[in-house]
């Protein structure tokens, strides 16, 4: 018999848990007819402001050719605008609208509602101890090829 447990098996663990989360927070996400990709090219510009499409890509986790058919789509719903950059006229920065801007508002402190959720009774070390792990984890996983449709994760 094999000493293998999937209950104790970290990237079945992190892949439920994200599971749960992610189709719990879709039904808020509907409610404005958006996706969870969407959703996280809203957050980044939010936080970080307008930004051109590569480091939003890597920002969002997103490959560049899916991203740049995303934020087509958004645009033409009036949630991102782009923009040619000051510096170098070939680049493309995107931000939000207004429209965009009002629905991120919005939705934040639910995100941050479910992120509280998920890391209740957990001490506020461990919450940024868990953090931090992530990080780590995934910068560990960098040399990994990457998933045909990457868009599709959390």
């Amino acid at each position: 018999m094999s000493s293998f447990d999937l209950q104790r098996y970290l990237p079945y663990l992190l892949n439920r848990a994200a599971i749960r989360i992610t189709e719990a927070f879709q039904r808020e996400l509907r409610k404005d007819d958006l996706t969870v990709v969407m959703w996280r090219v809203l957050a980044v510009l939010w936080h970080d402001r307008a930004m051109r499409l590569g480091a939003l890509a890597e920002a969002t986790t997103i490959e560049v050719s899916t991203l740049s058919r995303l934020v087509t789509s958004m645009q033409m719903r009036g949630l991102v605008s782009r923009t040619r950059c000051a510096e170098d006229a070939r680049a493309v920065e995107v931000d939000l609208t207004d429209e965009g801007r009002a629905i991120a508002a919005r939705i934040v402190p639910l995100a941050l509602d479910y992120e509280a959720t998920a890391i209740a009774g957990m001490s506020s070390e461990d919450g940024d101890a868990l953090r931090r792990l992530l990080v780590r984890l995934y910068d560990n996983l960098s040399g990994l090829p990457e998933p045909p449709d990457s868009a599709e994760q959390v």
